[in-house]
């Protein structure tokens, strides 16, 4: 699991990687979020030397990855992915490691997670914004709303470190601005419409620019409290 595209071409393909090491019936399990384009022709380039390639990407940041419950979404052979089960089932619990389809079919659900986590914090963000903007306190508002339908991970988790300001990371800005640059490429290649997905992505675009990008990708509701108090944006 390595950062991007470029990292895990290094790995696999580059002196001395995978594909110079690899024996028939060896499995490759690539668990980062990078291009499904590149993942498939990876795919390929691992079944020429007699192996099988699992993308698996996965979601649940830093507290799923120490708790081994991290949700898996995994493109590939089916079969191969029965063999590897057991593995991924290390990392998350049974009903969390799904099989999705064929190769790049894990990366493309990963996208399709990030632009719901995308939509979300917006989503939070604006509602704080006008909250505040009308002199409530977002910490009443975030209490009212987890318990209707407007309740989410993202309003659990990120609403609450947009109140208290602690954005420590559990995933930077900079690998959550990797992931929406993805899905735009996906777009354009596929011409599904993202109007929602292109707008958060110039918000965190703007966030890694003011010096953001190590930050948790929480802290991008900061562009949005920014515009809306006409202040400077918040980066530490």
């Amino acid at each position: 699991m390595v950062p991007d595209t470029p990292d895990v071409e290094s790995v696999i393909r580059g002196k001395n990687g995978v594909l110079d090491g690899l024996k028939p019936g060896a499995i490759v399990i690539d668990m980062s979020t990078i291009s499904p384009d590149v993942t498939r022709q990876l795919a390929e380039a691992v079944a020429a030397k007699g192996g099988s390639m699992l993308d698996a990407p996965v979601s649940g940041g830093e507290v799923g990855a120490k708790n081994a419950t991290l949700t898996v979404m995994v493109g590939g052979d089916e079969k191969v992915f029965e063999r590897a089960r057991p593995i991924l089932s290390c990392m998350g619990k049974p009903e969390s490691v799904t099989y999705i389809g064929p190769s790049g079919s894990g990366q493309v659900t990963k996208l399709c997670n990030q632009i719901c986590i995308a939509a979300n914090v917006a989503g939070v963000a604006e509602a704080y914004s006008l909250a505040k903007a009308n002199g409530l306190e977002p910490a009443r508002v975030r209490q009212a709303l987890l318990g209707g339908f407007a309740a989410s991970k993202v309003m659990e988790f990120h609403g609450n470190r947009m109140i208290t300001g602690d954005y420590k990371p559990g995933f930077f800005v900079r690998l959550f601005q990797k992931d929406l640059r993805l899905a735009i490429e996906a777009n354009m290649a596929t011409g599904v419409t993202m109007p929602v997905t292109s707008v958060v992505t110039q918000f965190v675009n703007a966030y890694v620019a003011a010096g953001g990008g190590e930050l948790d990708c929480a802290a991008v509701a900061e562009v949005w409290f920014a515009l809306s108090e006409g202040k400077p944006i918040k980066t530490t």
